[in-house]
């Protein structure tokens, strides 16, 4: 694209409209003519901008209902022809085929018009073709031509035409974008038409990190962070803080109470429900102030300025919430590297996936959260209130920490959890000795177990220690002896069914 352009045209056909006027201003600014089709060209004449139809170009109407609109030689030819290329200038001539030199399209809302729920056939007409066409034509001839494919990228070409016209790497750095589009608005199609989700992959655009898990490492994000956190402040998230963030997000949204939680390497340290966040805070900590240097906190409601005092005392790295008070976010900002998070309200994945060996795994995301209602009482002794109220709380954190994992808990209150070991038991002795390292008192506290007990012994050693009441999935062929261990000593347990392994 030359800085002077003898009537460059700019052809622009999109479904959203919003954001479009500056896009639209900012090219007429630079001269350009400006072509375009049905609601998008009303849209731009009522801006009061000057707009030639498309179909004035072409001699043809749009047909077919709206299925064929720029489907046509003097379009894709002005998109397609080399302006380095004597024999392509000459055919354009010959056939008086404009250069067009920027296309504005995006695609028709496919994806979308799945999830609403609406009709095959409903469906079958959001699959775009004349705008597919138009981005891959244009994003093939990067270097002549300059494809804007999404409005996520008005923000990007108006500061370039803001400074000039856009250089060819810039260009070239469109292109890619529009390939990502349309290669991931085939796939929703593919996957819709196969009736389901299949395994490829598709993920943009990448964000290089700073380094891997290591130091040594190369690492990358793909995916748009934006859609799930907005950062006020600190240094760029690291490979590291995005996996303790992913850790953090999935446990917190187990809770509606006032909640707080610290997470060290993937696995809750502190967490506490309480009526008031200062108090959540303070119990979230209590758990393991070791721990907690250097670590992540969540939680699921605003942090207030009491808190936000209490919190800045600490080191850490990272800190999450909906939202946060204005002299609580001036008080977290005292640390120029602290990232400061908010959490938008956003829908995970439905699938993992994990690379290995030589390939890849996918499963369905645990979303099977142990409800007080659904637990089966299976002893004699039959829990209290506070007793399910805590069982519940701390199954929902035993469902989010390392496989083989016994999680304690008392009056909504993290005491301690064994995470990651390879015997259930060395996991429950852990917990223990932890717990009792901070000053808590086991009696009357709860245990939670990932899995079944395949011998007494865990409700043996619980019981020993003061713990009345256990949560457990059930299934091993000996639970009548964990039952009957409970039922001697006056233990209350429930089973759940569902087991919780969190490799």
């Amino acid at each position: 694209m030359q800085e002077k352009l003898s009537s460059p045209k700019a052809l622009i056909s999109v479904f959203y409209k919003d954001g479009l006027d500056t896009l639209v201003k900012n090219l007429v600014n630079k001269g350009f003519q400006i072509l375009s089709t049905g609601g998008t060209r009303k849209y731009i004449q009522d801006m009061g901008v000057p707009v030639e139809a498309v179909e004035d170009l072409t001699s043809y109407p749009s047909i077919l209902g709206g299925r064929v609109k720029t489907l046509h030689p003097k379009v894709f030819g002005g998109i397609l022809g080399r302006r380095e290329n004597e024999s392509d200038t000459l055919e354009m001539q010959q056939y008086d085929i404009p250069r067009i030199d920027v296309i504005v399209v995006d695609l028709y809302p496919f994806e979308e018009t799945v999830n609403e729920g609406k009709s095959h056939d409903e469906i079958i007409e959001k699959i775009d073709i004349g705008g597919i066409s138009l981005i891959r034509a244009a994003a093939k001839n990067y270097k002549h031509t300059w494809i804007i494919p999404s409005r996520d990228l008005y923000a990007e070409a108006n500061v370039i035409l803001e400074k000039g016209l856009p250089t060819e790497n810039e260009r070239l750095y469109f292109s890619a974008r529009a390939f990502d589009i349309s290669s991931r608005y085939d796939l929703a199609i593919q996957n819709y038409l196969n009736g389901g989700e299949q395994l490829h992959l598709s993920y943009s655009p990448a964000k290089t990190l700073r380094y891997g898990e290591n130091p040594h490492q190369s690492g990358a994000f793909y995916g748009k962070l934006s859609d799930v956190f907005e950062q006020l402040h600190g240094k760029e998230l690291s490979y590291n803080n995005l996996l303790d963030a992913d850790a953090a997000v999935n446990l917190i949204r187990e809770f509606d109470d006032t909640t707080v939680a610290v997470l060290k390497h993937n696995n809750a340290c502190g967490v506490a429900s309480r009526d008031n966040m200062l108090q959540a805070w303070k119990d979230a900590l209590a758990g393991d102030p070791v721990s907690a240097f250097g670590g992540v906190i969540i939680a699921n409601r605003e942090i207030d300025e009491a808190t936000a005092l209490e919190m800045n005392s600490l080191f850490f790295e990272i800190v999450i919430a909906p939202s946060y008070s204005e002299p609580a976010l001036a008080i977290l900002k005292q640390k120029k590297n602290r990232i400061i998070l908010i959490l938008k309200d956003f829908d995970p994945p439905a699938k993992q996936y994990r690379s290995l060996l030589n390939g890849m795994l996918e499963q369905e995301r645990d979303t099977m959260t142990d409800q007080k209602e659904k637990m089966n009482i299976i002893t004699e002794k039959e829990p209290s209130h506070e007793q399910l109220n805590d069982l519940e709380f701390a199954s929902k954190i035993c469902k989010h920490t390392k496989s083989n994992t016994i999680v304690l808990a008392k009056n909504k209150q993290l005491l301690a959890s064994g995470t990651g070991q390879t015997s259930r038991v060395d996991a429950l002795k852990q917990a223990i000795v932890k717990a009792k390292s901070f000053k808590f008192d086991l009696n009357d506290a709860v245990m939670a177990s990932d899995a079944f007990f395949p011998f007494p012994d865990c409700v043996e050693i619980a019981g020993d220690e003061g713990i009345t009441a256990v949560i457990q999935p059930g299934g091993s062929i000996k639970d009548q002896l964990s039952i009957d261990h409970c039922n001697k000593k006056g233990m209350a347990m429930v089973f759940t069914g569902t087991r919780h392994f969190k490799h």
